[in-house]
């Protein structure tokens, strides 16, 4: 067996979820960690808002299954609809999994996860935290070596830390992707979408869970994340940018389907801003003791939920084999799993929340009336990488074809 036993810690670059995850996970394990980010406080701007039973469960590994509690609510699960909110499919997580034991769909705002994950981290003196420092580069030396380097923002001062580990969770324009020589693969996906969150104590009258509108012109996103806070992703047309949505107001007509019947003055604008969604990979996720986790590894689009959720995957994966190697419990070899295990399962999820977007916004008006035809009362599945959404794609296929004969089957087919 190979271990190191000099003390070198782990290096964590990133304090996002998925970072401190990593952190905390290590620490349990006793193992010293590092933890480094740009920021030095919560990034307060909302960002993911999904998390399933499965990685409830990792929380709950974590300690923090009740505090999440107190920040999600259960969702109900998925539904595709049409531009007038008629349900053209289902995708029902309602109540609690029998294998875990927790919720199957929890809604919740990033930033209250954010702040539960760091009062955790506050309670394990194993975690240094240190905010207000930039890495410009990591260095791989040997199989448990590698060299950080780091700039304070404030002051511009540098210095070089020495690492036992890095684990590159800074983000999808990871430095530390860029400093082991990956790239990202581009699996097919970019679009520009306006997100935005409102709050209000009016009662849309809305199904609970996720509305994914399927509109070739405009297809949108909805959801309850909180007690009055509700998410709306809407794909910005060519010509528009968030700029021109920067009121409640220059809203109204694109929020109307839910809020049509809520005075504008109950309705609060929390933040705006626009994303470009994107569906791709990173080459390599090693490189020596440097391993990227999360978006430095994969990029998905949002419309299946399972963006961050993989990233603390990637941690729960990881961690406990680096504390093993560490330890002097396990082989440096076992190392080499991290990589097969994880990036099967990214890219899968990737690829089904592209198809999703696919069939959710291509097609024209042809492709509207196709899903309106083929869709209505499907079953979605359980949600795992070989079942869910899966099945759908393959059903709607076989009904257009009953319905509009093979030139129909092969329009809807170039969509998916």
């Amino acid at each position: 067996m190979t271990s190191d036993r000099s003390g070198r810690p782990v290096v964590v670059v990133g304090a996002g979820p998925v970072g401190t995850s990593a952190a905390i996970l290590l620490a349990q394990h006793g193992v010293p960690v590092v933890l480094l980010d740009r920021w030095a406080d919560v990034f307060p701007q909302p960002r993911a808002v999904h998390l399933d039973d499965e990685v409830h469960r990792v929380l709950a590994r974590m300690g923090v299954a009740e505090e999440f509690a107190a920040v999600s609510r259960p969702g109900r699960g998925l539904r595709l609809v049409d531009r007038d909110l008629r349900v053209l499919g289902s995708f029902e997580r309602e109540g609690i999994s029998e294998a875990s034991g927790y919720p199957r769909a929890n809604m919740y705002d990033q930033p209250d996860l954010e702040r539960v994950l760091r009062g955790r981290m506050a309670a394990l003196p194993l975690i240094t935290f240190r905010g207000g420092v930039e890495v410009t580069g990591v260095e791989a030396d040997g199989p448990v070596a590698a060299r950080v380097r780091l700039r304070e923002v404030a002051s511009g001062a540098e210095e070089t830390l020495d690492a036992s580990f890095v684990l590159g969770c800074d983000g999808a324009n990871s430095t530390v992707r860029q400093s082991i020589g990956s790239s990202m693969e581009d699996l097919g996906f970019e679009q520009r979408w306006l997100v935005l969150d409102v709050d209000t104590s009016a009662d849309l009258r809305q199904w609970e869970g996720v509305q994914q509108v399927c509109d070739s012109r405009r297809a949108a996103t909805y959801m309850r994340i909180g007690e009055t806070r509700y998410r709306w992703e809407l794909r910005l047309l060519d010509h528009e940018t968030a700029d021109d949505y920067a009121t409640i107001e220059s809203l109204l007509p694109l929020l109307a389907p839910w809020t049509r019947n809520v005075p504008v003055e109950e309705l609060k604008l929390v933040r705006i801003t626009s994303y470009t969604f994107r569906a791709a990979i990173a080459d390599r996720w090693r490189s020596g003791s440097v391993f990227l986790l999360g978006d430095a590894a994969h990029l998905t689009p949002p419309f299946i939920g399972q963006g961050l959720g993989a990233g603390v995957r990637d941690a729960a994966n990881l961690c406990w084999k680096v504390a093993g190697v560490l330890a002097g419990q396990l082989d440096a070899e076992v190392l080499d799993s991290y990589e097969p295990e994880r990036s099967g399962h990214a890219r899968s999820m990737i690829l089904l929340a592209r198809r999703l977007g696919v069939v959710m916004t291509r097609g024209g008006r042809l492709g509207d009336g196709l899903r309106r035809l083929a869709v209505p009362g499907l079953a979605l599945g359980d949600g795992r990488a070989d079942h869910g959404i899966g099945p759908l794609l393959h059903l709607l296929a076989h009904r257009s074809q009953r319905l509009g004969g093979e030139a129909v089957s092969e329009h809807l087919a170039s969509l998916l």
